[in-house]
């Protein structure tokens, strides 16, 4: 069957008591923009607690349902098709039509499972199901009741239409991008961040991005490969702005006047400070990082707040109780883990110390900072002034 409509479920949103309008509108915004990137036509159009999306003539399935999957706050994505209320009789040989066509093999269980929107409907759901049950078991003979688990739940909904469904294909969940403010990502070439940035533009938030880059140490394929980390994540979070930070000299300074267990903490807190001040300029309300308590030096409890400690935003660690398997596993499920294990270095691994400092004291790390003062300053704001925008 060439279904031409799709009925488009959410589950957080329906709590949302007097605001629930507004976020509604944000998720039908970003399906009629996701749907623009589809072959075909499609009118998008939401009716108390219901969003469709309607074919205005040919249109490909499967590409139409991948962009969908993609949309956070959409909780599952029903293909269905929507007859208008043409009397009880006409319903019966609606739903007749629609199991014959809809299933080729007519060997299965199944449970008819009708709701009334419309309580002028002359007839309760209780009675719909059972007649609309009877009417499958005549016209198709193969096929039985299971009212505990049928392999076919036949949704009916009876509203200003009728929409007849048996299909549900899960979304993504979460929230409508843009409805929970913006956050900065710390996005490196890793397996860590772009899932981290997945996670929080999940709940919601809107996401900006920076990458430390550090020529000649860190080659252009590996700028390149953040590049395409943030295009893969964007396919969930919408369009992402990359600053690329060129971090060579400060490094290079760091590394010069501080003591080299600290350099991996110090190194930390001054992408902290800069990716802070570009979140400020960008009206982010926090910072996003992918790191896990104790998964390297630099994850550590103590290392962690010695890192807070250099900026006064919140951080969001939304991986930071994963083990590397669970990270790895949300990687593979949203496409970026055979992008980040291409083996081009980041900054921050060309730059560590052979025995990093595991647990730092906060007021050592700060009395190793002041062996900076006489140049970070500067080399901070030309690293600032000199960041190069890219939209993924």
């Amino acid at each position: 069957m060439q279904y031409k409509s799709f009925l488009i479920k959410y589950a957080e949103i329906g709590v949302k008591g007097k605001n629930r309008y507004l976020f509604e509108d944000a998720l039908v915004t970003h399906i009629r923009h996701a749907l623009k990137r589809v072959e075909g036509e499609f009118t998008v159009t939401k009716e108390s607690g219901r969003i469709y999306a309607t074919a205005e003539g040919e249109y490909d399935f499967d590409e139409t349902v991948d962009a969908l999957q993609k949309i956070f706050g959409i909780a599952a994505i029903c293909p269905m098709v929507q007859v208008d209320d043409n009397g009880y009789e006409d319903l019966k040989e609606q739903v007749a039509k629609y199991v014959d066509e809809v299933y080729e093999d007519k060997h299965f269980t199944f449970k008819v499972f009708a709701r009334r929107g419309n309580k002028k409907y002359p007839v309760t759901s209780e009675q719909i199901n059972r007649d609309l049950g009877e009417v499958i078991l005549t016209r198709f003979p193969d096929t039985k009741v299971d009212v505990h688990n049928p392999q076919v739940l036949l949704h009916v909904e009876v509203r200003s239409r009728i929409n007849i469904y048996s299909r549900v294909i899960p979304g993504p969940g979460g929230m409508p991008v843009g409805t929970n403010g913006k956050a900065m990502l710390l996005l490196s070439g890793g397996i860590d961040s772009p899932v981290a940035g997945y996670m929080i533009a999940k709940r919601g938030v809107k996401i900006e991005a920076v990458y430390f880059h550090a020529p000649p140490y860190t080659s252009d394929r590996a700028k390149q490969k953040v590049i395409d980390l943030a295009k893969l994540v964007s396919r969930y979070s919408g369009p992402i702005r990359l600053h690329i930070v060129n971090f060579t000299d400060i490094q290079l300074y760091i590394y010069d006047q501080c003591p080299h267990e600290e350099l991996t903490i110090i190194m930390r807190r001054y992408m902290m400070r800069i990716a802070e001040r570009l979140a400020k300029e960008s009206g982010a309300m926090g910072l996003i990082t992918g790191e896990s308590i104790g998964q390297v030096a630099s994850q550590t409890m103590q290392s962690l707040a010695a890192t807070d400690a250099a900026c006064t935003m919140p951080v969001f660690r939304p991986v930071i109780g994963f083990d590397k398997q669970e990270i790895v596993d949300v990687s593979e499920k949203i496409g970026t883990y055979e992008t980040s294990v291409q083996p081009f270095e980041d900054c921050c691994t060309i730059f560590v110390a052979k025995h990093p400092v595991t647990k730092p004291n906060l007021k050592m790390i700060e009395r190793s900072e002041e062996n900076l003062k006489e140049r970070i300053d500067e080399l901070v704001e030309t690293a600032v002034n000199t960041v190069e925008k890219i939209w993924c």
